[in-house]
């Protein structure tokens, strides 16, 4: 498995604790942004849905009182909806605002560092669960007589001076 992570949100990165090459866990923090707008914006969002809260319930209270007229309550119930909404948007806002490891593996490359200012959609780093290595690789056309899935066969790899055991999981679409 491996996966380009990138930035759902525009904000400067405040940390990216894993450096090119290094290892994660699956859920370890591996970007957080700076949210400090986003929380502001939250907090007045919260504020605006207790003043509605508090303006509904009086009214409600008024309407036991025959005080007030229906569109009035109504209108006040609407705002109490609005601002959950917008409680709930900022809410959601803010779980965007650090990006955990999908599965365990190393970071592959950083594409930005930190206090940059990324944009939606901007890619920020490649990361791949090595837990389970695959290799691709090229043979001649006239060996698709013989290999096919299954195909069991010895690796050897110059770097570790070792060989490995693996067997062929698919034959690509492209000749």
């Amino acid at each position: 498995r491996y996966t380009a992570l990138a930035a759902e949100i525009g904000a400067k990165i405040n940390r990216l604790p894993v450096q090119d090459g290094g290892r994660f866990k699956a859920g370890q923090l591996l970007i957080a942004f700076d949210c400090s707008l986003q929380q502001a914006q939250l907090n007045k969002a919260k504020a605006a849905l207790t003043a509605a809260d508090q303006s509904w319930a009086a009214n409600k209270r008024l309407a036991e009182l025959n005080s007030i007229g229906k569109v009035e309550l109504n209108l006040s119930e609407a705002e109490v909806l609005k601002n959950r909404a917008d409680v709930a948007y900022m809410q959601t806002m803010l779980g965007k605002c650090s990006i955990s490891a999908p599965f365990s593996g190393r970071v592959t490359e950083r594409k930005v560092q930190e206090q940059q200012y990324v944009q939606p959609g901007q890619a920020i780093m490649d990361i791949i669960d090595d837990s389970v290595l695959e290799i691709e690789f090229l043979v001649p056309s006239r060996w698709l007589a013989w290999v096919k899935p299954g195909t069991a066969f010895q690796v050897s790899i110059d770097e570790t001076r070792k060989s490995y055991p693996a067997k062929v999981l698919r034959i690509g679409a492209l000749f």
